[in-house]
């Protein structure tokens, strides 16, 4: 018979990261306050937030191809993981589809862009818009494959390593125990790789005040109260898209609470609201679905894919803002026109992923292909486009977190237990190490146990 003796089990670690986000909070505010006193003081301070953007972003190719490679290279079936992309590409494309025709609904209904006159400022801004927007399918399909295998690490294009991580992760598959040494070497890259994120994120309240400073500096009040109409609607729809369509659809697919997953991902959220680029966010959105129970590969796919082509917020605006430029115009566009164009923008945004600005570049793109009549008028937007980013981002980030849940659900690659108990706040996520270590081999046992038997 065998029995335990243990002594006082060891004090938790006190997780004191709630600071760092109140501390963004306050850097927030006071970014905002800054802008409106001191403008052109605060426009020179927009470099410090590109800067932590811009450190968040050195690390996404690496974390992505490292998930990659760790969730495929594990896995036992190949057609596993191509069940899971498939899955979630036509997932995407539905849910677009459901955004583009929200955007289309609510466009034709207020009918945002009457009244307004365009400036000769504005138009130059239209046609500067619209040089940096005009990229074709083809050099979409042909950018995403890398000069060299290493490269596909450092080009900045998050496609490049989705499929440089898969070839890596198949080949590792069929190595069968062969390739164990080499998963285990990209285990522990994984891990030092978190860690490193985790210290970059201390750096966040310094990003967050720069980035917003330098926003309010440059817009101020004026193109707010001008274009508020636009702007609002804009975050009404945004709102509703996720609140009510994606909540459904989770709770009734799931049976899981979206505002429990998006309480479980709050910090993400005010991170983007800070620097406005779902970008910042997208390594601990892979984090945190790792811990929450759903499988590596199934992470590795979903998130990746659709940060290229789950863009449901980008696919509100581009309908939206196309309807409200040619109403400013004077040239409204016809039910007909509106589908085709749309529909052109939403494959061309896919090549403008990785684009500061894309969603303003796609718009005017789309337009010189379609309407170029219509491409002064982008410069309307110009103005508010940095603060309609900010919903863009954070309604394709709420997309591409469902997305993750059901595609696991349905593929049956996510731990519900395990969604459960974090979603309750049983197993919080480790915030010191952001690697999921659930599932690992048990610690060592506490100093002061002993078994006897």
């Amino acid at each position: 018979m065998a029995e335990t003796t243990a002594g006082p089990a060891p004090a938790p670690k006190k997780d004191r990261t709630h600071y760092l986000y109140i501390a963004v909070i306050a850097a927030v505010v006071l970014g905002i306050l800054v802008g409106l006193i001191a403008p052109s003081f605060a426009v020179e301070l927009k470099p410090i937030g590109t800067a932590f953007v811009n450190l968040i972003k050195m690390m996404i190719q690496p974390i992505i191809f490292c998930t990659l490679v760790i969730g495929v290279g594990s896995v036992a079936s190949a057609a596993k993981v191509g069940r899971v992309g498939g899955l979630a590409l036509l997932y995407f494309i539905v849910m677009s589809t459901v955004a583009l025709g929200i955007g289309v609904v609510v466009g034709n209904l207020i009918d945002p862009g009457s009244g307004l006159q365009l400036d000769p400022e504005s138009s130059q801004a239209g046609q500067d818009a619209a040089a940096e927007g005009h990229a074709s399918t083809t050099d979409f399909l042909l950018g995403i494959i890398p000069t060299s295998l290493l490269s596909a690490l450092t080009s900045g294009e998050v496609l490049q390593t989705l499929l440089v991580a898969l070839l890596i992760g198949f080949a590792l598959q069929r190595m069968g125990p062969a390739g164990a040494p080499i998963l285990n070497v990209i285990v522990w890259a994984q891990k030092l790789i978190f860690r490193v994120l985790a210290m970059i994120m201390w750096v966040a309240p310094i990003g967050a005040f720069g980035a917003i400073a330098g926003v309010v500096g440059e817009t101020g009040l004026d193109a707010l109260k001008s274009l508020a109409v636009i702007m609002v609607a804009f975050y009404i729809t945004c709102a509703l898209f996720v609140f009510v369509v994606l909540g459904v659809l989770l709770k009734l697919a799931t049976g899981v609470s979206l505002f429990k997953l998006l309480r479980y991902l709050a910090r993400e959220f005010l991170l983007i609201l800070s620097t406005s680029s779902s970008e910042s966010a997208l390594p601990r959105l892979i984090a945190k679905m790792e811990h929450a129970g759903v499988e590596q590969a199934t992470v590795g796919v979903v998130v990746p894919t659709g940060y290229s082509f789950n863009l449901d917020g980008t696919a509100i605006y581009l309908t939206m803002a196309s309807i409200f430029i040619a109403d400013a115009m004077g040239d409204p566009l016809s039910i007909g026109e509106q589908i085709g164009l749309l529909l052109f923008m939403m494959i061309a945004s896919k090549g403008a992923a990785g684009v500061t600005g894309a969603g303003l570049a796609t718009l005017a793109g789309g337009l010189q292909s379609h309407r170029p009549e219509l491409v002064d008028g982008v410069g309307l937007i110009v103005g508010i486009d940095r603060f309609m980013s900010e919903a863009r981002a954070l309604t394709n980030f709420a997309g591409n977190s469902v997305a993750t849940v059901l595609v696991g659900h349905w593929t049956k690659t996510m731990d519900r237990g395990q969604l459960d108990r974090v979603l309750a706040g049983q197993d919080p996520f480790d915030e010191t190490t952001m690697v999921d270590d659930h599932a690992a081999t048990p610690p060592p046992a506490a100093e002061g146990e002993k078994t006897t038997v």
